[in-house]
C-alpha cells in the first residue's frame, strides 16, 4: 500500500477530490484526509498572502490531502491529483509518496 500526500492550493482541493471520486479512484471506504495547513507555496494572488510572526516569513493557507491506495493505483492517483491541482503556476504544489508497511483497521470487538 502507498500513502500519497499532496500539498496544494486551497482553491483546488474540491476539484481534486471530485476528480478522484468520478474516476472511481476513491471507492468505499475512502481513506482521504484533508488538513488546512500553513505553507510556503507561491501565492496565486495577493489575497492568498499572509505573514507568520512565529515563522518570520510569508505563508499561505494550503491544503494537505492524504490518501491511502493500493500499489497498482498509485500512478493513476498521482495523475489525477497532478492534473486537477494545477493553477497555471510553474509549481502549484507537491506530491509525496511513502510506503505503508502495515495497515490495521480498528474494528469493533465482541
Amino acid at each position: 500500500m502507498k500513502e500519497i500526500k499532496a500539498f496544494i492550493h486551497k482553491n483546488r482541493v474540491a476539484d481534486v477530490i471530485h476528480a478522484l471520486k468520478i474516476n472511481n479512484f476513491c471507492s468505499k471506504p475512502c481513506n482521504i484526509s484533508v488538513v488546512d495547513v500553513y505553507g510556503t507555496l507561491h501565492p496565486i494572488d495577493n489575497r492568498e498572502k499572509n505573514y507568520s510572526l512565529e515563522l518570520g516569513e510569508g505563508i499561505i493557507n494550503e491544503m494537505k490531502l492524504e490518501l491511502i491506495c493500493k500499489d497498482e493505483l498509485l500512478e493513476r492517483g498521482i495523475e489525477i491529483i497532478h492534473k486537477n491541482a494545477q493553477t497555471g503556476q510553474d509549481i502549484a504544489g507537491y506530491i509525496y509518496v511513502t510506503d505503508i508497511s502495515i495497515a490495521i483497521p480498528i474494528k469493533k470487538t465482541n
